[in-house]
């Protein structure tokens, strides 16, 4: 039975866009190293929409991840959960099983079960059984068990709190993102469906510069210009070799 991790990394969000918020700076570094990437979203964020239904949503906020994927060369896929209405269920369980051993992943990514949305939570619950179960036979899925466990990692929160407002654990490491944060925002500005909604949502009058300044938070946090902030799980039944701090060496802060 093999034990190497395939450089194939499943980046499992709520929601279209929390992607490009969260992880798109270190997705363009492995991409440009090579790497398959995959984007999945529980959701389509069809509540996330302003003088739009909810069906009209869900087709634009897909088609907005889509293009954003296509940036990196990144499959994008959705599993159709309903935005603010996720529920951890055997279904959705299958549904992400299926796609960890689809894409053969060596590395997952997903929220922190600590974040402050509850549809974030939701997700990462769902992904820490599924990546847990990815290589046992009896699961009933589609697609072959894995040789191995994914490395599982998580990204990080908004103002790195926890639902609370309670500053959370430092992270394990850093990742500098100087070098492609202008690719990063131009992933993110795919989701102009999103300036309406997060200036009634949040008051964010520029949802884009908000953004950008959260990377300018973890970067000044990490001593660098930009940055985006990883935990890697290490609990018992995850391998646990760090494959993403190694890959990524160059660009790696721990503090």
């Amino acid at each position: 039975m093999s034990t190497e991790f395939a450089r194939n990394i499943v980046v499992f969000a709520a929601h279209p866009d929390d992607t490009e918020i969260f992880v798109a700076g270190t997705l363009k570094l492995l991409a440009d190293r090579g790497w398959n990437i995959t984007v999945c979203t529980m959701t389509a964020g069809g509540m996330g929409g302003i003088g739009s239904s909810e069906e009209k949503t869900i087709r634009l906020r897909k088609r907005e991840a889509q293009k954003a994927a296509a940036l990196l060369g990144a499959d994008y896929r959705c599993l159709d959960g309903r935005d603010g209405y996720l529920f951890d269920t055997e279904a959705l369980r299958i549904k992400t099983i299926d796609l960890i051993r689809e894409k053969k992943a060596g590395v997952v990514i997903t929220h922190l079960p600590m974040d402050y949305h509850s549809d974030h939570r939701t997700t990462a619950s769902i992904v820490d059984a599924a990546a847990m179960l990815a290589t046992l036979p009896n699961v009933p899925s589609r697609f072959e068990p894995l040789d191995v466990t994914p490395l599982f990692y998580h990204s990080a929160t908004l103002g790195l709190t926890d639902p609370l407002g309670n500053a959370i654990a430092a992270p394990h490491f850093y990742v500098d993102i100087t070098s492609v944060e202008d690719t990063k925002m131009e992933m993110l500005a795919c989701h102009q469906s999103q300036i309406e909604l997060m200036r009634i949502m949040h008051k964010m009058d520029d949802f884009f510069g908000e953004m950008k300044k959260q990377d300018i938070a973890w970067g000044r946090k990490a001593g660098v210009q930009y940055a985006e902030a990883y935990w890697q799980h290490l609990g018992g039944g995850y391998q646990k070799q760090p494959l993403l701090q190694t890959e990524l060496a160059q660009y790696l802060i721990t503090k």
